[in-house]
């Protein structure tokens, strides 16, 4: 089934991307960091592929990118900012958040949140959530709109670049790319076991 899944979503991203062409890997990487699970490591390369047949250029892949990226970011941030911090306060017990945890999530963004912001779009499956807590956090919009699209950018530029020297083997990027997607959601699980025991515990 998850086979059939990637597959259908790399059909998809390369219809969109050959269809619309730098607005189709605009609106791509718009959707994938509002935690929509379409992967950059496919998006990217396919572009950077077809870089190295002359149909894009890769600094505008990059370009492009980023102000994707931009746009999605900035409606996931409005989303945690506006909406996010009053369900939370209301609902977050069910789901083991306090306003202690609203805290020191502020605490962090006040004190590491550009570098969080420019580092999490570098990291897959992470790019797609940092937004939600950015907003949660209520950092400033400038600083986390301008480390959203720089940290994007060179993400971007990155991906394409190596998926235009790839050529037509451009695909085995995304499996490359596997093992460290399992890792990071290693440390999520790890994460939310960790969390889960913390709160158990404060309450008993």
């Amino acid at each position: 089934m998850i086979t059939n899944l990637v597959a259908f979503f790399t059909n998809l991203i390369i219809h969109i991307i050959s269809t619309l062409g730098y607005s189709g890997v605009a609106f791509l990487m718009a959707l994938q960091t509002m935690a929509i699970p379409i992967p950059s490591e496919v998006i990217l390369p396919f572009a950077g592929f077809l870089a190295s047949s002359g149909r894009f250029n890769i600094f505008l892949i990059a370009l492009v990118g980023g102000l994707g990226s931009g746009i999605g970011s900035s409606l996931a941030y409005y989303i945690g900012y506006k909406g996010g911090r009053p369900l939370i306060i209301k609902y977050g017990k069910y789901i083991l958040i306090s306003h202690h945890d609203l805290d020191m999530t502020e605490k962090f963004f006040a004190k590491f949140g550009s570098v969080a912001i420019f580092i999490g779009q570098l990291l897959p499956i992470v790019r797609s959530f940092i937004a939600f807590a950015a907003g949660l956090a209520e950092e400033v919009f400038w600083k986390f709109i301008l480390f959203i699209f720089l940290g994007s950018f060179l993400w971007s530029l990155m991906l394409a670049y190596i998926g235009m020297k790839l050529g037509d083997n451009w695909a085995t990027l995304r499996d490359k790319f596997h093992n460290l997607d399992l890792l990071i959601v290693l440390v999520i699980i790890v994460g939310i076991v960790w969390w889960i025991n913390r709160h158990v515990k404060n309450r008993n």
